[in-house]
Parts: structure tokens; C-alpha cells; sequence
């Protein structure tokens, strides 16, 4: 991986690695005590206690973090976790990955989405096999919608549940 974290102006964005990932699921964070991490208001909340068999299985794919798996979204002030984001894999046979992001609702509708999923845009944009970033969202989360369009992701298609988003390089 080119880098193993990501800064923000307020954030830090730290890849799970599957210690952590499994540590966070069974409630234990000692792991994290000792990289000086806590958990948020709110962190783990149900979404991400969904997220993390995912992230786990797809850490069984490689040997080590590659970038394209989760990453946690770290408060640099706090050094609290307030939610994951990352992407669905590698970047297919077109260039593409999927983004996805979630806030624990304490951190919410205060620009945190936004500048956690920028990173990750402006990190997947500087490895040279991505040409496209897609996104989606459920109709009705008009929050996640907002926070795709501020970033200049244009609405490609939608069905009866979600809108379906890209991003070209």
C-alpha cells in the first residue's frame, strides 16, 4: 500500500487490519487503547457491527491492507473513532471501485462524510489502475445523496431502493 494513512484537515483515515476489524466486532478495544485510539459516541454502531464481517472476509484476501478494503475514520482531536470507509475491493478490469462511508450518528451533519470520503476519492485517484469511483445510496438517504453530489459525483441510474453514483477521474 503507497500509504498507510490518510490525513484531513480533521480526520485521520487508518486502514482496519484484521486484528483490529475482529477486536471491534467481539467489543474489545485494547488493540486500539494501544495505538492511543477510543471509540466515538456511538462507535461501533449497528452498521458498522454489520460492515465488519465484510471488512474481515475481505482482509482474508490479502496478505496486508492494500488501501481498497476500510479504513477507520479517526477525529484528530479526540483520536476517537467515529465511523469506517472504503472501498468494495480492487479496482476491476475498467478502473473502477466502489466507495461506501458511515458516520456514528453523534459525528453526523457535521462535514465529517464528506471530508472522510474525499480522502479516500483523492487517495484512490492517485493509484494509477483507477479510473472511476461509484458509489450508492438508498433513495432515501438524502444525506449520503448530498455528500455524493457536493463531491461531483453524477448520478448514473437509480431503481426502486437506490441511486447508483460515478466519478470519473
Amino acid at each position: 500500500m503507497n500509504e498507510k494513512r490518510i490525513q484531513t484537515n480533521r480526520l485521520l483515515l487508518l486502514p482496519f487490519t484484521k486484528t483490529m476489524a475482529t477486536s471491534i466486532l467481539q467489543g474489545n478495544d485494547e488493540e486500539l487503547v494501544k495505538m492511543g485510539l477510543s471509540f466515538g459516541d456511538g462507535f461501533p454502531d449497528e452498521d458498522t457491527l454489520e460492515t465488519i464481517p465484510k471488512i474481515v472476509a475481505a482482509l482474508d484476501l490479502v496478505d496486508e491492507p492494500t488501501g481498497f478494503e476500510s479504513w477507520m475514520i479517526i477525529r484528530k482531536d479526540t483520536l476517537s473513532i467515529i465511523g469506517d470507509a472504503g472501498f468494495k475491493g480492487r479496482p476491476n478490469e475498467a478502473g473502477e471501485v466502489d466507495i461506501g462511508y458511515g458516520i456514528v450518528a453523534s459525528a453526523r451533519k457535521k462535514g465529517y462524510g464528506i471530508e472522510a470520503a474525499q480522502g479516500l476519492v483523492d487517495w484512490a485517484f492517485s493509484q494509477p489502475e483507477v479510473n472511476q469511483i461509484t458509489a450508492r445510496c438508498l433513495l432515501a438517504n438524502i444525506d449520503s445523496a448530498k455528500v455524493l453530489e457536493k463531491m461531483d459525483f453524477k448520478e448514473v441510474g437509480r431503481d426502486d431502493e437506490m441511486i447508483y453514483w460515478a466519478l470519473v477521474k
